[in-house]
């Protein structure tokens, strides 16, 4: 299956992962500690936030109306987008005192269509484009102060992640932001585990009249995940240096606890990366 297909159908009926309405813990971490020790305020009011692997919009939205900036959110997946640029329609449409008191998500059937009250009755203005983080982003140069890639690019492969580092330079604005999430590999017996019983076998390119025109090589530290059956890729400690050194100022590192049960991996571990662009001349 497809990574593109795997989302659109987890969204239409998730199955394999918890999909929540409400923003993200790390990232509400990520937003106070980079207003404490950022040099100027690093959410400029009708500033860009780009949301990497968007989903839901539930991130986006969040530092969108928490600080009135625009957003854009790219996503493989059209079934996503659709449920973001939904639950944008009904946070303008919502209103504070027709929820019950103490209630700070307005419940619905659908989860995609559960809102935080916090940002009821706010227009949030805010872009999409349905396409891989890999790809060109329909944006201009040094157009974004923030990024989000909350555990989107780990299902890139190389030639990829190398494209997706270069339009994130190329959008960013100097000095703008990056919250990096995905998984690490240091310390991670379940992600050891995973690439020896699951190896990545590489992939073959076909045209558009399904011959083969070339093979995609088999990538260290990669695996197909045996559920859902698609590339992922994990990173370690100094791979992460390497990549995005050369063009961000890395200020923290957080990393997951060590995830065992009973004296067995269970978890994958996370690491959560604090970024700030150079000004490269």
């Amino acid at each position: 299956m497809t990574s593109k297909a795997f989302w659109n159908k987890e969204y239409k009926d998730p199955k394999h992962l918890t999909m929540s309405e409400e923003h993200a813990s790390d990232l509400e971490s990520f937003e106070k500690w980079a207003i404490r020790n950022a040099e100027w305020f690093p959410f400029p009011a009708h500033g860009k936030v780009l949301d990497i692997g968007c989903g839901n919009g539930r991130n986006l939205i969040y530092l969108c109306g928490n600080h009135n900036m625009e957003g854009f959110g790219i996503d493989v997946s059209g079934v996503a987008v659709e449920q973001a640029k939904k639950m944008i329609e009904r946070i303008a449409q919502a209103k504070p005192e027709d929820v019950p008191k103490n209630t700070r998500v307005m419940k619905d059937e659908d989860y995609a269509n559960q809102i935080d009250m916090n940002l009821a009755g706010i227009k949030i203005n805010s872009d999409f484009s349905i396409q891989s983080a890999g790809e060109k982003l329909p944006l201009e140069d040094e157009s974004v102060d923030v990024v989000l890639d909350m555990m989107t690019s780990h299902y890139l492969r190389v030639a990829e992640r190398d494209s997706y580092i270069k339009e994130l330079v190329r959008v960013m604005k100097p000095y703008g932001w990056l919250f990096f999430k995905t998984f690490i590999l240091d310390g991670d017996f379940h992600a050891k585990r995973l690439i020896i019983e699951n190896p990545d076998t590489g992939e073959v390119i076909n045209d558009e009249n399904g011959r083969i025109i070339g093979n995609i090589p088999v990538e260290k530290n990669s695996y197909i995940h045996p559920r859902i059956g698609v590339f992922e890729h994990v990173f370690t400690e100094s791979e992460i240096h390497e990549l995005f050194s050369p063009y961000f100022k890395i200020h923290k590192m957080i990393k997951s606890y060590k995830h065992i049960r009973d004296g067995k991996p269970y978890k994958r571990r996370t690491v959560s990366v604090y970024m700030e662009k150079k000004r490269i001349d």
